[in-house]
């Protein structure tokens, strides 16, 4: 019987400098499998991700980075780009009146849509909340505008809604209201943009209800017995809760106004008129780049465009610990 063995059988344990040798030896042994596997598993894990990073640097990053290079020059599909440095971006804030208005525009119907977009939301989907029957169809009565509210169809229709003898006008007529064609006054066409833009509020809704079913009902409950009404339970307990969901929205109905197109393309009928009430920056980056053919100074705008909607977002995302409160902060 070996020593190794009589110390095994003597004291019940082997010693310690014979274990690490045994399990050293059995990790060489089984290294080259586990790096075998592991290199397997590395290169399907690669593979289940090739589609995606081709399309991901072949489809935004790349195309991302030429047009930051256009940017910089004057370029049109005849003739080869020409390096002109920042002149596109001097001349869009010094000499170029069509892009301030149209900057301004953007920011109105940003600023006054999204919030009046977002109060629409809350608001339906906090009766949705509170009713039972029926719930699931109003749900989707009211989120079928958002499925089908940027399509060309429905901003013809809107354009046809708010024309001259259309049925707004009618509709307004018979109170005794007659404001015209929405869509040829410069005062109203901004107005009639915003209100479809409210009217597809039904995925922010969907979102809001989500956010409200997971409040606890002991705290509405716990407030209501101190003696807090509606409104304060509304403003103490919903809002603090929902500020994360309120956050996401907000950042996403900000995002999603900025890249307003299609209805303005359509019910201006392409050039943004009346007045150019309806040139938003998507449309006159549009027509700088497609209609006119001046792509390094439409890829100006575009992003000049990002980077405005950049800082926004990151001054919501620094702001955001003031307001916001989860689930998991100590205040």
């Amino acid at each position: 019987m070996s020593t190794t063995a009589t110390r095994v059988i003597v004291t019940g344990k082997s010693s310690r400098r014979s274990l690490m040798q045994r399990r050293r030896a059995e990790n060489e042994a089984t290294r080259p499998g586990q790096k075998r596997r592991q290199r397997k598993e590395t290169l399907a894990g690669y593979g289940f991700l090739l589609p995606w990073l081709i399309g991901f640097f072949g489809l935004t990053i790349i195309p991302m980075v030429y047009s930051l290079y256009l940017s910089f020059t004057r370029y049109s599909i005849f003739q080869p780009p020409r390096w002109v440095g920042f002149d596109n971006y001097i001349r869009l804030f010094t000499n170029d009146p069509q892009f301030i208005q149209s900057a301004q525009i953007t920011l109105v119907y940003v600023l006054v849509g999204t919030p009046i977009m977002l109060a629409a939301a809350l608001a339906v989907a906090m009766l949705l909340n509170y009713r039972d029957r029926g719930a699931a169809f109003f749900r989707s009565a009211f989120y079928a505008p958002s499925l089908i509210g940027a399509s060309v169809s429905v901003a013809i229709v809107w354009r046809a809604m708010f024309a001259g003898e259309g049925p707004g006008d009618n509709f307004l007529s018979f109170f005794g209201i007659n404001l015209g064609s929405w869509i040829g006054n410069p005062s109203l066409v901004l107005p009639a943009m915003i209100i479809l833009a409210v009217w597809q509020f039904g995925a922010t809704m969907v979102i809001f209800l989500a956010g409200l079913k997971q409040i606890p009902k002991e705290l509405y409950e716990a407030a209501e017995m101190d003696g807090a009404g509606p409104w304060h339970r509304f403003r103490a307990v919903t809002m603090p809760m929902l500020s994360p969901v309120i956050f996401f929205n907000l950042l996403l109905g900000i995002i999603g106004a900025f890249q307003v197109f299609a209805s303005a393309y359509i019910i201006s009928n392409g050039p943004g008129g009346p007045a150019g009430m309806t040139n938003f920056i998507t449309l006159y980056l549009y027509k700088r780049g497609f209609s006119d053919g001046q792509y390094g100074y439409a890829a100006a705008i575009a992003w000049v465009l990002l980077v405005v909607v950049a800082i926004i977002a990151v001054i919501l995302f620094r702001t955001q610990k003031n307001w916001v409160h989860y689930s998991g902060d100590n205040q």
